[in-house]
């Protein structure tokens, strides 16, 4: 889901943060930085605002988002005449080849991301560095420098960032009423992991793992030997930037480990085929055992899976770690969107949108984008808020469009949601004390390499997804139609179709210090 991303999950994402709300202040005195309250007296600042999504679907397809509720709030709030665009991501190439781009364009990545077309290169935004610096105080303060790098080019800022604090957001699911039956603990370590996955084939589990095609949100081993094949998963090897899947021990390992699970039926035989939507399936259906997701996932699993296995439980568990003591999963580039203002808008209406999106630090912000507007999707009784949680679908679609409007915040998770919602405690607490331990490192580029668009079958294609030539002869050994004691082969036909450019190139940008994005915990 990483990015994967729907206005959906940004949505999740966005009203997530929402740490320390509950100061005791009135509503009036919580709300606000001073520049909205002085700008209120003021003539309402115009302006149009794009953002992104990944679909065609929704609640933005069906209503007047310019005449809504939450439009209309947020202008009153916010002291602006707002109007609204939803742009899918695959077409905003064809919005910036037009010659009618909004006032403020919104993106899911970088700056110098895919979706954003040399946009940023070619001068269509203004740089914001002096602007934030005078009007928005809070946004100074708050985002971290790793997600103002993230949004900047040639070392000046573009983007108003949502980013992330804690980038390790994917976890490890297991049926523990599964688990219990077996009399067995969670397991530790890949022999451990192993063990539990025979003992629910015994018990009759179809699936014990949730395998699926490309060996996304299933590479728990490959994570466990830390040899993720991604994009951001370079590291420093004798003096070279080059991918973890250079690691021909752990990567033999690995891949070792994983035939073996294929060889006795412990996932799926036809995993390589296995659609996203499959494996969804699957899963809600009661017929896998462990499984990766995205922690935020915690409440579909809870509520589904027992609808189709009575007593199911569901927990998060420390990620089996392998011989060095690495496990867990790829950590996130630490933005996951941006907006950037258009060179052509007015300098004094850019500074009022610098406030507009410092504004979205506030409480006041937090507690409208979160529960909404008060008589009307919440109440307040004896001090606690009772929010009207979605029960259909197009209610829970319409909670995801106001929280997607929360443009820049603090996006690990909505920790004022989470106080309202039954298994809040225990994702804050899986996000605290187990994600927050676990999680892969790894050294990327913004912008991409150069070299990654010369040779497109050996450049990772996505923050999850590994390179064509890799994931292909990965598949073949798991299948046993290759000697996974070929690996080394492998490497060089990726350095002889493209990836001695790579290196070269990632290796002169990390020692240049041009565009190195660090994920995870910082390599010294």
């Amino acid at each position: 889901m990483k990015k994967v991303t729907s206005v959906a999950l940004v949505a999740v994402l966005s009203i997530g943060t929402l740490a320390g709300c509950s100061t005791g202040k009135t509503d009036q005195e919580q709300a606000t930085p001073s520049s909205v309250t002085t700008a209120a007296k003021k003539a309402a600042t115009k302006f149009s605002i794009s953002y992104p999504t990944t679909t065609n679907t929704g609640y933005h397809t069906r209503v007047d988002i310019n005449n809504d509720k939450w439009v209309k709030k947020l202008e009153e709030l916010t002291n602006t005449d707002l109007t609204l665009r939803v742009t899918e991501v695959n077409k905003m190439g064809v919005l910036f080849a037009s010659s009618d781009i909004p006032d403020v364009v919104g993106s899911l990545g970088t700056a110098t991301d895919k979706a954003m077309s040399g946009s940023v290169e070619a001068g269509m935004f203004l740089p914001l560095d002096d602007l934030l610096k005078q009007n928005a105080p809070n946004l100074m303060k708050t985002v971290p420098k790793e997600a103002w790098d993230a949004v900047s080019y040639n070392g000046k800022i573009y983007g108003i960032p949502n980013w992330l604090e804690n980038p390790s957001r994917r976890a490890t699911f297991i049926r523990t009423d599964l688990l219990e039956k077996a009399g067995l603990q969670p397991p530790k370590t890949i022999d451990e992991f192993l063990n539990v996955l025979r003992k629910f084939k015994a018990m009759g589990v179809k699936y014990p793992y949730g395998a699926r095609e490309n060996l996304k949100y299933a590479d728990t081993v490959l994570g466990a030997f830390d040899v993720l094949p991604y994009k951001e998963q370079f590291e420093v090897v004798n003096g070279q930037v080059v991918p973890k899947f250079f690691d021909v021990e752990n990567m033999t390992k690995a891949l070792n480990v994983i035939m073996i699970m294929f060889d006795e039926g412990l996932m799926a035989k036809e995993f390589a085929t296995t659609t996203s939507t499959d494996w969804l399936k699957n899963i809600r259906s009661g017929d896998v055992g462990i499984w990766s997701s995205n922690l935020v996932s915690l409440n579909d699993f809870r509520t589904n899976i027992p609808n189709a296995v009575k007593d199911a439980k569901i927990d998060i568990i420390t990620s089996p770690k392998g011989p060095d003591g690495k496990g867990g999963y790829l950590m996130y580039q630490p933005v996951i969107g941006a907006h950037y203002i258009s060179k052509n808008v007015k300098p004094e209406t850019a500074a009022e949108i610098v406030k507009y999106f410092d504004w979205m630090t506030s409480e006041e912000a937090f507690k409208f984008f979160t529960y909404g507007i008060e008589g009307d999707t919440y109440t307040v009784v004896d001090g606690k808020v009772k929010y009207k949680e979605p029960t259909n679908k197009e209610e829970q679609e319409e909670q995801d469009h106001r929280g997607t409007l929360h443009s820049s915040h603090e996006s690990t998770v909505n920790r004022l949601k989470m106080q309202t919602d039954p298994n809040g405690p225990y994702i804050l607490n899986a996000f605290d004390n187990i994600l927050a331990k676990e999680g892969l490192s790894g050294i990327g580029f913004s912008p991409n390499l150069e070299a990654d668009a010369k040779y497109p079958d050996a450049a990772s294609p996505g923050s999850d997804a590994a390179p064509k030539i890799i994931m292909d002869h990965m598949i073949k050994m798991i299948y046993g139609k290759e000697p996974i004691s070929d690996w080394p082969k492998v490497i060089e036909e990726y350095k002889t179709k493209g990836g001695n450019e790579i290196i070269k190139e990632a290796t002169d940008r990390y020692n240049n210090k041009k565009g190195v994005l660090f994920l995870g915990k910082k390599q010294e």
